[in-house]
């Protein structure tokens, strides 16, 4: 199957950050410490102590993933399927794709695979023409008309700066 990957002609490709560092303010990180350990001492006080642990950890990656830089991965659509960083996504195993484009704060081409075991992959499109990639897209894949909006946790995480 590699070979068959190598095989492929890319027909459009660009680069994007693994994630979106958020902008967070000092007064964001006072108020987010204020409700983390509000909801620590409820834990604590109700003996949720498993609440509370997952207060500690939620608390400790927000702290420690703020200290990491995006890397760039590479985002190629070929003849035969997708290529995100290192992994290879055939357009058999992908149900449908979608494109959300509400400048400046969404700009996304989302991807549902057909196994119920995959999550659906999100890929920033920057500065690229949305119509151009779902030109290319609509040779090999379905479009999911159904779908309007951003995905709510994105929405949600995106507004909470998470």
């Amino acid at each position: 199957m590699l070979e068959e990957k190598k095989s492929s002609q890319v027909l459009m490709s660009w680069k994007f950050p693994e994630f979106i560092k958020p902008e967070r303010t000092k007064t964001w990180y006072i108020i987010a410490s204020l409700i983390g350990i509000s909801l620590f001492l409820w834990a604590v006080f109700t003996f949720n102590y498993l609440f509370a642990l997952i207060i500690l950890i939620v608390g400790s990656i927000i702290l420690f993933e703020r200290k990491k830089e995006p890397q760039d991965l590479d985002f190629k659509i070929t003849e035969r399927g997708l290529e995100v960083g290192s992994k290879f996504y055939f357009y058999r195993d992908i149900k449908s794709f979608w494109i959300i484009y509400d400048p400046p704060e969404v700009k996304n081409l989302y991807f549902n695979f057909k196994s119920g075991l995959r999550f659906r992959i999100t890929i920033p499109l920057l500065d690229q023409d949305p119509l151009k990639v779902r030109k290319i897209l609509l040779k090999f894949l379905e479009e999911d008309l159904s779908k309007e909006n951003e995905p709510f946790l994105e929405q949600l995480s995106r507004i909470l700066k998470l």
